[in-house]
C-alpha cells in the first residue's frame, strides 16, 4: 500500500487537542515510517510526527550470538531479583581498556568486592528477600508460572515485606502464598493444593498466610468458574476435544439457570466433565475423574446429580461438531 504524504507545517495546536487522532481527516490508524523517522495516517497520508528518534541500538545483528556479544547492557530491572538487579558488581582483573590491573589495584578491587558483598546483607530487610526471591524463583520453576505471574508474586511480598507482615512469622509460607494470591489474580490454574506440595511449610500455615494477606492488604480476588478448570482436568484424563467441549456447554446451561452458584468450581468442573463423557461414549471412571480434579468421589456424585436436576428441563445438550481432519491412508 502506498501513501501520498502531505506535509502540514504547524499542526501542534491540532495535536494538543487529540492525540489519538489525525487533526486532518479524524482518523485514528496510523504507520510509523521508521527509515524516514515519520508517523503518517494511513486515511489522508498527513505527517503526524517527523524527525522521530530511533530508541533502538546503533549496531545491527543477524544472528543470535552477534546480538548476544553486542549487547552492553544486563538483564532490566526485576522484582524477582532481591536488589532488583540494580546492585554494584566488580568483576574481572582488567580495565576498561582490555588491560591487565596491576597487582596492587588488583588486591584493592578485591578487598572491595569483598566489603561489597558484606554491606549488601547489614540489613535484616535484604537477608529476607535474599532468600524470599530464591524460593520464589524455585517454586515457580516448579509450577511451570510464566514471569509475569513471577514478578507480580514478588511485588506482593515486598509489600507484606514494608507491612512488616512477616515478622515472626515464616518466609517459605509467605511466598507460597503470594504466588497462590498471583495465581489467583490472573485467573491462572493453579490449586493451593499444588503450591503446598512444593513448599517446605504445611497446607494449613500457607492457608492461614494467604487469609492474612487478603485480610491485611485488602485483597480483592476474582471468583473462581468451573470451566476455568475444564483443559487442565482433560488434559490429565486424556479425553477428547468435543467431550472437553461438550462439558463446557453443559456449564453453560447450567450457570444460565444459576446452577452453579455456592458450589466448589472444581466439583462441578469434574461433574460436567463426567457427565459428558458419559454422553460422547469416552467413558471414565469417578475415581480417575475424581483424582484429576483433586476431589472425592462423594463431591463428584453430588455435583453431579445436583447438575442433572438443574438440566432436567433444559433441551438436551448438543455435541459441538468439530471438523476433524482426513486421516491419511
Amino acid at each position: 500500500m502506498h501513501f501520498i504524504k502531505i506535509r502540514v507545517l504547524d499542526v501542534s495546536g491540532l495535536q494538543k487537542e487529540n492525540k489519538d487522532r489525525c487533526p486532518r481527516c479524524g482518523g485514528a490508524d496510523f504507520v510509523s515510517d521508521y527509515q524516514n523517522g515519520e508517523v503518517v495516517c494511513s486515511n489522508c497520508g498527513l505527517v503526524i510526527e517527523e524527525d522521530q528518534i530511533n530508541m533502538g541500538p546503533e549496531w545491527r545483528a543477524f544472528t543470535p550470538h552477534e546480538r548476544n556479544s553486542r549487547q552492553r547492557t544486563g538483564l532490566g530491572m526485576s522484582y524477582t531479583l532481591y536488589d532488583k538487579g540494580l546492585s554494584t558488581v566488580f568483576k574481572g582483573d582488567r580495565d576498561a581498556n582490555g588491560n591487565r590491573l596491576k597487582d596492587e589495584t588488583r588486591i584493592k578491587m578485591d578487598r572491595l568486592r569483598r566489603y561489597d558483598n558484606r554491606s549488601k546483607f547489614d540489613e535484616t530487610w535484604r537477608r529476607n528477600l535474599s532468600i524470599a526471591m530464591a524460593e520464589l524463583d524455585r517454586m515457580t520453576a516448579g509450577l511451570h508460572l510464566p514471569q509475569s505471574i513471577k514478578e507480580q508474586a514478588a511485588i506482593l511480598y515486598r509489600k507484606a515485606l514494608k507491612m512488616d507482615l512477616i515478622r515472626g512469622r515464616s518466609i517459605d509460607a509467605f511466598v507460597a502464598a503470594t504466588i497462590y494470591a498471583a495465581c489467583r489474580k490472573n485467573a491462572v490454574p493453579r490449586p493451593l493444593k499444588e503450591i503446598s506440595k512444593l513448599s517446605p511449610r504445611e497446607h494449613g500455615e500457607i492457608a492461614r498466610t494467604y487469609r492474612l494477606l487478603l485480610k491485611e492488604m485488602n485483597l480483592k480476588m476474582p471468583i473462581d468458574g468451573p470451566m476455568k478448570f475444564i483443559p487442565s482436568i482433560a488434559a490429565k484424563l486424556n479425553l477428547r476435544r468435543d467431550t472437553e467441549q461438550l462439558a463446557v456447554e453443559i456449564l453453560r446451561q447450567a450457570r444460565n439457570r444459576n446452577g452453579l452458584s455456592g458450589k466448589d468450581p472444581r466439583g462441578l468442573a469434574a461433574a460436567a466433565l463426567y457427565m459428558a463423557c458419559i454422553r460422547n461414549d469416552d467413558k471414565r471412571i469417578q475415581k480417575d475423574v475424581a483424582a484429576a480434579a483433586g476431589t472425592t468421589e462423594v463431591t463428584l456424585r453430588n455435583r453431579l446429580r445436583g447438575l442433572e436436576k438443574t438440566l432436567k428441563t433444559v433441551e438436551p445438550v448438543r455435541t459441538p461438531e468439530i471438523t476433524s481432519p482426513p486421516h491419511s491412508p
